[in-house]
């Protein structure tokens, strides 16, 4: 249990650290470049550890690893950034409230975990406290940046059960270096078909592609395929409610934000939920009485 904890503890860190995307997006980076800001948050961090690990995939793990790559960071950062640009940093936070379900439906179909009710109830409570968060007064809700949002939900869900159902043969810290290599990879011909070239940099911009890459991908990815190796999909996924709760504190604490008891009554909402979803890992499984 201790061991547990432990990994669970170390594996929260990313979603937390993530909740702080959105502020350094809309404060330190340059508006209208989604595309071309995922790509400079993945692929020089990917490189960069790649140097590192000094190993790249073999066989099946090249196709293996650009999937993974396009799920867990080419396109879901790609709508991760136009739904930051679009909605406010909580409420962009907030929109992939549904990703924790759908890792339960598809844990089932790739994994053969059973659907305990507690995690769809911890799932459902989760939906209802982000919405709390949402539930403010200047809370815009652009159609497209809300699409955008559900999209990169949808992508990092499949992502996240494919990391465990494949289990890599190499240690988290190559599987990190794979995955962000090929996702920046992938990302290079998209950005620059689609948007301009970037104005030149601040420094202010530079600390904020250098954070996002090396703290918000490399360091965090690191640990989140760490817990996905030693934890269930089912008990990983809910712990990304905790980055809308750091991206409402955040709004509030720097940027001085208002939070209102409703906002309040949510991150209430959204901890209860999380530490249902990892209760419901810890119920016995019902095996059918024998004859």
């Amino acid at each position: 249990m201790a061991t547990r904890n432990l990994d669970l503890a170390l594996t929260a860190i990313a979603p937390a650290v993530w909740g702080s995307t959105y502020l350094v997006t809309t404060e330190f980076l340059p508006a209208g470049y989604p595309l071309t800001v995922a790509m400079l948050r993945a692929l020089p961090a990917g490189l960069l550890l790649l140097l590192i690990v000094r190993k790249l995939p073999s066989g099946i793990w090249w196709p293996r690893t650009f999937l993974l790559g396009a799920l867990n960071f080419s396109f879901f950062w790609a709508m991760l950034f136009v739904s930051a640009y679009r909605l406010p940093g909580g409420v962009a936070a907030t929109v992939g409230a549904i990703q924790p379900l759908i890792v339960i439906l598809l844990s089932r179909v790739f994994l053969g975990s059973p659907i305990r009710a507690l995690s769809i109830v911890a799932g459902l409570a989760g939906i209802v406290g982000v919405g709390l968060l949402v539930l403010t007064p200047g809370a815009a809700l652009d159609p497209l940046g809300v699409l955008a949002g559900l999209a990169g939900a949808v992508s990092m869900a499949f992502g996240t059960v494919l990391s465990r159902h494949w289990a890599p043969p190499v240690p988290p810290l190559t599987f990190t270096a794979w995955q962000l290599a090929a996702g920046g990879v992938l990302l290079v011909p998209v950005a620059l078909f689609f948007e301009p070239a970037l104005p030149g940099l601040t420094a202010e911009n530079v600390t904020g592609l250098a954070y996002l890459g090396l703290v918000g991908a490399a360091f965090t990815y690191l640990l989140w395929f760490r817990g996905l190796s030693r934890l269930e999909p089912s008990a990983v996924a809910p712990l990304g409610f905790l980055s809308p709760v750091v991206a409402i504190l955040l709004g509030w604490g720097v940027l001085d934000e208002r939070l209102t008891p409703v906002q309040a009554l949510g991150i209430l909402v959204v901890l209860v939920s999380v530490w249902l979803s990892q209760r419901a890992q810890l119920a016995p499984r019902v095996r059918p009485a024998r004859a």
